[in-house]
């Protein structure tokens, strides 16, 4: 990614959003990102929603289990608060946070803070999740990312749920979803009748 050289010396912000299914890598390339501003030297916040407890309570885990200290919040609103002075603030799993999200990250950006956002950008049903719509649209650098179809091969774009629950938000690993490719997911989920 380039990112244009600032002459002036005034600090500019941008928003990075990092999406995708289950499994793609999201959270790692949050991760990596964020310990590369921290051997910058950056001064780096990370916040997660406080709903988010399958790994840790306050660390944000990959699926690798590379992990990263955090804040858990419950409101985004929090994060203005708490991110005074703040270099690059990483935020993860946004999909689960409420609808000022979007203009928190706005705001940090306007302040002069990178942002970098992770998150599901598609619910179990293949719709879009939560307010990462919104991100991605204000995002100024979008990096989607993909896992394997469990049952083809072929990349994967949509978090195929396992196990039967109606409820949009169910928090689960590799025993409740499997990431699968627009075919495969069409043909074999039940909701797609």
């Amino acid at each position: 990614m380039f990112i244009e050289p600032n002459l002036t010396g005034e600090r500019r912000g941008w928003i990075e959003v990092i999406c995708g299914s289950m499994f793609s890598g999201k959270t790692e390339e949050l991760i990596r990102r964020l310990k590369r501003a921290k051997i910058a030297n950056l001064k780096v916040e990370i916040y997660k929603p406080a709903v988010d407890v399958r790994y840790d309570e306050t660390q944000v885990v990959s699926h690798d289990a590379n992990s990263i200290q955090s804040t858990p919040i419950d409101n985004s609103q929090t994060i203005l608060l708490m991110a005074q002075d703040v270099d690059v603030v990483g935020i993860d799993e946004a999909q689960f946070f409420d609808a000022e999200i979007m203009h928190v990250c706005e705001m940090l950006a306007l302040r002069g803070t990178r942002v970098i956002v992770a998150g599901l950008d598609m619910d179990y049903l293949g719709r879009p999740f939560g307010q990462m719509p919104n991100l991605l649209a204000i995002a100024d650098y979008i990096t989607k990312l993909h896992a394997i179809c469990m049952k083809c091969g072929n990349i994967a774009n949509v978090s195929f749920r396992k196990v039967e629950n109606e409820g949009q938000v169910l928090l689960g690993e590799k025993e409740t979803y499997e990431p699968r490719c627009r075919k495969c997911f069409h043909e074999m989920s039940p909701s797609k009748g």
